[in-house]
């Protein structure tokens, strides 16, 4: 399947996933439904590794390990926020990471001295924070807020978790076998804070175990086709189609949920597609190819 197909398809999945997320958080809290993706993943990812004759084993834990880390609480966080969000917002919310990147890339810049801070790159992160001011404007109401600056970390986090898969794929390592340990630590910190916060649920419905699937199903099939997709297409245009997910998302939300957007709601999620898609060009061409194919491996 081509590039672009494939970025599409696995957008959609994304959203569907989000559906099936907002649906759970009715059975399950955030902690347990990252258990259980995570389990279907390191599943998927195990059986597709025996069948290509891939181990498991890595000979660099530790940058799994805060890999790992940083995905997992990105992760978390954006599935509470979804649960409190109208979907189209948590997904924009989620999807700033491109626009994090940029903001850490003038941070370093300044931090080594460089005599140039690329001003398209400053005017896109303000174009990006504008818009999170137009999402998050006094008019959610107050618990909707901490969902919002939940929200808002995990495409933080997110950020963070792309950059350290970007040197896992230059240390050689494949997307399988970062991808399984990444779902091995969403199994584990899923079920630690469940245990924890004591939100265990023990007794479940054919409804809620169908979701909690359908969940892992569509993350691990989407990561998969995204993962292809970054590695055969053009980075720039994978970029562009991914955010057709916030489009779905809103169909999805509008559909299921009756989710009402205010019109500076709407304004503030175009900022921030501007804005991720301005930030992804300008890095684009000062990234090597081998980082681009790995960006999002998540």
């Amino acid at each position: 399947m081509p590039a672009p197909l494939l970025m599409i398809a696995a957008s959609f999945l994304f959203a569907s996933m989000g559906v099936c997320v907002k649906l759970a958080t009715e059975f399950y809290s955030a902690s347990e439904i990252v258990m259980y993706r995570g389990l279907v993943g390191v599943v998927l990812m195990a059986l597709l590794a025996r069948h290509q004759g891939l181990s498991l084993a890595t000979p660099v834990p530790a940058m799994h390990f805060w890999r790992s880390a940083s995905g997992v609480l990105a992760l978390s966080l954006w599935f509470y926020a979804i649960g409190g969000l109208p979907l189209a917002t948590a997904m924009t919310l989620n999807y700033m990471s491109s626009v994090w990147m940029a903001l850490f890339l003038i941070g370093g810049a300044i931090m080594l001295g460089s005599a140039r801070v690329d001003g398209r790159l400053v005017a896109a992160v303000l174009l990006g924070f504008l818009g999170v001011i137009f999402i998050l404007r006094p008019t959610l109401e107050q618990q909707q807020l901490w969902h919002g600056l939940a929200g808002l970390l995990s495409g933080m986090l997110a950020a963070m978790a792309y950059l350290q898969v970007t040197a896992l794929g230059r240390a050689g390592e494949p997307e399988i076998r970062i991808v399984f340990y990444f779902s091995l630590g969403g199994v584990l910190a899923g079920a630690l804070i469940s245990s924890l916060g004591s939100s265990w649920h023990t007794h479940h419905s054919l409804g809620g175990m169908g979701l909690l699937l359908a969940v892992g199903l569509l993350a691990s099939t989407a990561q998969l086709m995204m993962t292809r997709a970054y590695g055969t297409g053009s980075t720039l245009v994978n970029a562009s189609l991914q955010y057709l997910g916030i489009v779905f998302s809103f169909i999805y939300g509008v559909a299921v949920f009756q989710d009402r957007l205010s019109w500076s709601a709407l304004l503030g999620m175009g900022m921030i597609v501007g804005a991720g898609l301005a930030a992804t060009a300008l890095r684009n061409r000062s990234t090597p190819k081998d980082s681009q194919q790995s960006l999002r491996e998540s």
